[in-house]
């Protein structure tokens, strides 16, 4: 990490602020301004957040679903303790991680989410496609454990192929949306996908709606 960018973190209003309330990143703000603007959670609902680490979007989760709530919390790193919160060091890309997840929620889920971010290889085209790949990864895992109208919340980085994706999102939700939280950095290539309505069990490609009928936010 070079002195420049230490100094541009320190320096920066959510990074600061996350020191200040004790979050564990200022990725934190961003689930934080996703949910003022969409109202995903619900005191009591059941949250699966799938590259979870440090733990920022899980102590977020976990104040909005509150002690009756269940989060569980997945990374390829490991996840230093929450208290009310469930996690594991796995690989979602891996069927047996899935499955370790769906036994700790012990049921369905209310809402995913995912912040999930390829290495970065400075490729820009790469660097989309592995984004892109990680969010089929958290859409099939939505699949296979959101309740009906259940949420999904991920990020991906924007380029030729998100069309094409948000299509396969939209045969599986109601609504699917594109929001920037204010808490991403400007120069980020970053966006939100907030889908919510899940319909029920796998994709429906005749129910699948153009890109043109995406809402951005």
């Amino acid at each position: 990490m070079s002195k420049r960018w230490l100094n541009e973190r320190r320096q920066d209003f959510y990074y600061r602020k996350a020191k200040k309330l004790n979050y564990r990143s200022r990725a934190s703000f961003k689930l934080h301004q996703i949910n003022e603007r969409f109202d995903i959670f619900k005191p009591g609902m059941s949250v699966v957040d799938l590259g979870a680490a440090p733990g920022g979007w899980l102590q977020i989760a976990k104040e909005r679903v509150g002690p009756n709530g269940k989060v569980v919390g997945v990374d390829l790193q490991h996840i230093a303790p929450l208290e009310g919160v469930s996690t594991i060091k796995g690989d979602i890309t891996k069927q047996e991680t899935v499955e370790e997840l769906r036994s700790l929620l012990g049921g369905n889920a209310d809402v995913v989410i995912s912040d999930m971010s390829p290495n970065i290889s400075g490729n820009y085209s790469i660097d989309h496609a592995r984004s892109v790949d990680l969010c089929t990864h958290a859409l099939n895992f939505a699949r296979q454990t959101l309740r009906p109208g259940g949420s999904l919340v991920m990020k991906i980085f924007e380029g030729d192929m998100i069309n094409a994706f948000l299509k396969d999102v939209r045969s599986s939700f109601t609504s699917v949306k594109l929001h920037s939280p204010k808490a991403s950095r400007s120069q980020s290539s970053e966006i939100y996908i907030v889908a919510k309505g899940f319909k029920g069990g796998g994709a429906d490609p005749a129910s699948a709606t153009g890109p043109e009928d995406i809402s951005v936010d």
